[in-house]
């Protein structure tokens, strides 16, 4: 069996794994996402979690549908590293105390989030065109795009101000 859940034999039944466990991490963080709003004292910051939080749930649409496209039933797998992105996230800003610099806690833990799903979506674009699946990559590209102008909307955010409000 080895690294995943279960044997993997062709490149179809990789990219369907990681459907599915992408399909896991996208749905952990329609959970976590409002949360980490709640949290976030800076009305910006608290703002984008929310507007993620819509794009979040398109994101999961969007993989039902490359699911069916697949011919496939959408299904999650456990997702160890987003379990642990978002546990993480949940420990450290439980164990900050100052609001200032809890709201750059929250950023760096809503960029590794995205920066792990990049790395997902990226994969699964490749392998969908691999596939002859430009219709999936299609679709697929989307959501890269949306998760990359997260990760700039949180770095310009991080460096124009909350980083500085929580090193003052």
């Amino acid at each position: 069996m080895g690294l995943f859940t279960r044997d993997i034999k062709t490149m179809n039944d990789l990219f369907v794994h990681q459907l599915q466990d992408i399909y896991y991490a996208e749905k952990q963080l329609v959970r976590a996402l409002p949360k980490m709003a709640e949290k976030a004292t800076d009305g910006q910051l608290k703002q984008g979690f929310l507007t993620h939080l819509d794009e979040t749930k398109a994101h999961v649409q969007r993989l039902e549908q490359v699911f069916q496209m697949q011919g496939a039933t959408p299904k999650a797998v456990d997702c160890p590293a987003i379990d642990g992105i978002i546990q993480e996230a949940d420990e450290v800003a439980g164990e900050v105390a100052d609001k200032t610099v809890l709201d750059a806690a929250l950023i760096n833990a809503a960029q590794a989030a995205e920066h792990y799903e990049i790395t997902r979506y990226g994969s699964l674009i490749a392998w969908a065109k691999q596939l002859g699946r430009n219709d999936c990559a299609s679709v697929l590209q989307k959501t890269l795009d949306e998760e990359k102008a997260t990760d700039q909307k949180l770095t310009k955010m991080a460096e124009s101000k909350v980083n500085l409000r929580a090193a003052s």
